[in-house]
């Protein structure tokens, strides 16, 4: 019987349109903070957990954004957009650096199959479904 892997992740956007990233301490990508979803947790909880546990950003969720598979590794990740209510910025022992990037930032820092999470989040109203190989993303058959 095949194992799937949940993962949350926040698109954490201020204001100013800035999108809260970490650069992670295990491989040094550039990734909105997220984690694997707790057993006995919703996803939205997840997500604030996980957000506040590698940024010290307190977030509120608004909506889903997406869903995304990574079909080498058995990953389904749940992406929601959220709002920063309070906290400070503070790295974690699974990041290196916490930063607000600008939108051009992100399409530079990050690879592909994070950067497309924080511009589904940033565009449109309904979720987006995609499924990647780790790298890339694939089309639809």
């Amino acid at each position: 019987m095949p194992l799937h892997s949940v993962s949350v992740a926040g698109v954490v956007v201020r204001d100013d349109g800035r999108v809260l990233a970490i650069r992670r301490a295990d491989n040094g990508t550039w990734e909105p903070p997220g984690g694997v979803l707790e057993l006995d947790e919703r996803p939205e909880d997840g997500a604030v957990r996980e957000v506040l546990e590698e940024t010290g950003i307190r977030v509120s969720v608004e909506r889903l954004t997406g869903v995304y598979k990574n079909m080498s590794r058995g990953v389904v990740a749940l992406v929601f957009r959220c709002r920063p209510v309070d906290g400070m910025e503070r790295t974690s022992s699974e990041s290196t650096a916490v930063e607000w990037l600008t939108l051009e930032e992100v399409e530079k820092w990050m690879g592909e199959v994070y950067a497309v999470r924080v511009l589904d989040a940033l565009e449109g109203d309904a979720p987006q479904v995609r499924a990647h190989d780790g790298h890339r993303l694939i089309s639809s058959a």
